[in-house]
């Protein structure tokens, strides 16, 4: 792969899937043009967090040097000069807002000036995250609760392309879910530190395997409740109208004990985005739910 490439990161654009989440709980997943802007917003999230990455290699790239892994990053290893990754990091960030001006010419009555609100919210993100890498990254809890907050903003901006109101339900469980996950990916750290007597992260020290394992029990329960409570709530029902969607909590469950899993017995869970990527069994639980979600609401 080209050093622009790496420092770009195509693969955890898969991120940015989260911005088809309102269509797809709101029954619109099929509707051309909703369909339609919730891609132009989802290629707009991949060029802004693209942006953000180059941003984060410049911000690290004396301790990635120091790192045993991180050392390869194009930045790190010289492949790609500082100047080239700020040159790299706005021209990210100037194809995101190009992408959203777009959505201006997609006839969705019900948005109307939803495009504009969109490009808010990507620059909001893109703002967001800049502090994240140069500050917020280095204090313990809020890190992993600004990268939660960064599912919210791409379901909002998700919601707002398409005209999809959102429900209380999505925005707790997208929160949580993402929380879940980045408190498993801390986990990584906290025992690579234990291993080589380094941290990994600034803030890896005031994290503990105790804390993590806590932390992954209960936000992990309280995703899980949180689905089913949606799945059995009046105004979920009665839009949808069918009382089975409780029938894919199943999947649900069975995809947080893998990750669990993987997490506490394999002690791989440093990246989500591979996890999902080579994982079969999540990839199969994944699979699993989706065709009984669609099969219940669309069929």
């Amino acid at each position: 792969m080209s050093p622009i490439l790496r420092l770009i990161r195509p693969k955890q654009w898969i991120k940015n899937f989260f911005v088809f989440l309102p269509l797809f709980f709101g029954g619109n997943l099929l509707h051309g043009p909703n369909l339609l802007a919730a891609i132009l917003t989802f290629v707009a999230f991949c060029f802004a967090a693209s942006s953000i990455y180059c941003f984060n290699d410049l911000v690290d790239v004396e301790a990635d040097r120091r790192h045993p892994v991180k050392c390869h990053r194009p930045v790190a290893a010289g492949l790609i000069s500082v100047r080239q990754a700020y040159g790299l990091m706005a021209l990210m960030f100037l194809l995101s807002m190009l992408t959203i001006g777009l959505l201006a010419t997609i006839n969705i009555p019900v948005v109307g000036k939803g495009w504009m609100w969109v490009a808010l919210v990507i620059l909001f993100y893109w703002l967001l995250n800049l502090a994240y890498c140069a500050e917020l990254k280095d204090h313990a809890i809020i890190d992993v609760c600004v990268v939660a907050f960064g599912f919210v903003l791409r379901i909002l901006a998700g919601g707002l392309a398409t005209g999809v109101v959102l429900s209380q339900w999505i925005v707790l469980m997208t929160f949580l879910l993402t929380l879940f996950l980045s408190f498993a990916k801390r986990r990584d750290d906290v025992l690579r530190m234990q291993q080589t007597g380094e941290a990994p992260r600034r803030n890896t020290s005031r994290y503990n395997l105790t804390f993590i394992n806590q932390a992954i029990t209960i936000t992990g329960s309280v995703t899980l409740v949180c689905y089913i409570m949606y799945t059995v709530s009046p105004e979920v029902t009665a839009h949808f109208q069918t009382r089975h969607l409780y029938l894919t909590s199943i999947f649900v469950l069975l995809g947080l004990l893998r990750y669990i899993q993987i997490a506490v017995v394999d002690e791989k869970s440093g990246d989500p985005t591979k996890v999902v990527l080579r994982d079969r069994p999540t990839q199969l639980i994944v699979l699993g739910w989706l065709l009984a979600f669609l099969v219940i609401i669309y069929l």
